[in-house]
């Protein structure tokens, strides 16, 4: 408004553009959100009749009476008209659901699908069903854990090239030799510490390693096994482990250990089981050939294992001339992979439940 305007004739040019407009306005409003909107245009907290009130104090005194009682007969007409036309639309909208073809209530409902547990924790419970009927106890421990127990009470000595293998993430705490496990060896470690022999644990968890790729993850589950006494040697661990073997994949898989370095066990090996995709025991070497999985040599890696290093012994109090035994680690998402013929340990993580519950 100018300063020259005359605010009472500027006030009654707004009543009368309000009048004017609001009709059509309203008409053009395809739905209750574009309604409500043109009704806030004209009668909301920013609306036009709003900004008009805001005038009457430079009114004449001897207009004011008259200017506001035209003002609260237009917001009427613009409410009454608003609140025809979202009734109006109510009224279309109901027509429409009453008019559209009806609803067949005899036909069976929707209910609830059931969840299932996770390949990882299925596997899980398998293999603590095979090594519990094997005679061992289940151990578990911290995943944030001390360098200490993850390397060198394990024999990693320091800055060893091992320790490599095992890129870990480290946790900032006043003690800055503190990071989360690389393997659960850890809980072995507490556990040999705390318990004198003989001993048989399983220790199942998180593990976490600077790794990604379709076959490794930055964070996975392992599944380890230990045993010490007296004369336990490596026809024990084979057998434990043939034990396993044709628990999970069946009782004609074949098994085979190869020599392999780990810092805490001498001697060390890799166990491979028979390729379960191709089938290599029932001897069709054409399509052992064909499999892309084992490449065509028939076996898969599975696991490490060994016979417990002495040094060990000796870093948690047990007498190496005494005591031997003997440990397994594996990958629980692994094993799973083998077991439901996954060729992506990403899909296991990812929590797509169509690829979920295909297994």
């Amino acid at each position: 408004m100018s300063p020259e305007a005359d605010p009472a004739a500027v006030f009654e040019e707004g009543l009368a553009r309000v009048s004017a407009q609001y009709r059509a306005v309203f008409a053009e409003a395809a739905d209750e959100h574009a309604l409500r909107a043109a009704g806030a245009r004209f009668v909301g907290p920013q609306g036009e009749l709003t900004r008009l009130m805001k005038l009457m104090p430079k009114v004449a005194p001897d207009r004011r009476r008259e200017l506001g009682q035209k003002a609260n007969a237009v917001k009427r007409e613009v409410q009454q008209s608003l609140d025809g036309a979202l009734l109006a639309l109510e009224r279309a909208q109901r027509e429409a659901d009453l008019s559209e073809p009806a609803i067949d209530v005899s036909l069976p409902g929707r209910g609830p699908v059931p969840g299932r547990l996770h390949p990882i924790t299925r596997v899980t419970h398998d293999l603590l069903d095979v090594f519990g009927a094997l005679g061992f106890d289940v151990a578990d421990g911290p995943e944030v854990d001390l360098y200490e127990y993850n390397f060198d009470k394990l024999g990693f000595p320091p800055d060893h090239p091992a320790t490599d293998m095992q890129d870990s993430f480290f946790v900032r705490t006043s003690d800055t030799r503190t990071l989360l496990r690389t393997h659960t060896s850890t809980i072995q470690v507490r556990a040999m510490l705390k318990h004198p022999p003989p001993l048989a644990i399983v220790s199942p968890g998180a593990v976490y390693r600077r790794d990604d790729d379709i076959t490794h993850s930055p964070m996975f589950f392992q599944f380890e096994g230990l045993l010490v006494d007296e004369g336990v040697s490596f026809a024990h661990l084979r057998g434990v482990l043939t034990r396993f073997a044709q628990r999970m994949f069946g009782p004609d898989v074949g098994i085979r250990i190869r020599p392999s370095y780990f810092p805490f066990v001498e001697p060390g090996g890799e166990m491979d089981i028979a390729c379960v995709f191709c089938r290599a025991w029932e001897g069709e070497r054409a399509r052992i050939a064909a499999c892309r999985l084992c490449k065509g040599t028939g076996w898969l890696e599975i696991l490490g294992c060994g016979m417990v290093h002495p040094v060990v012994f000796e870093n948690v109090g047990y007498d190496p001339e005494r005591y031997t035994g003997f440990a397994f680690g594996m990958g629980v998402d692994r094993v799973a992979m083998l077991k439901y013929g996954i060729n992506d340990i990403r899909l296991l993580y990812e929590n797509d439940v169509r690829f979920l519950g295909q297994l």
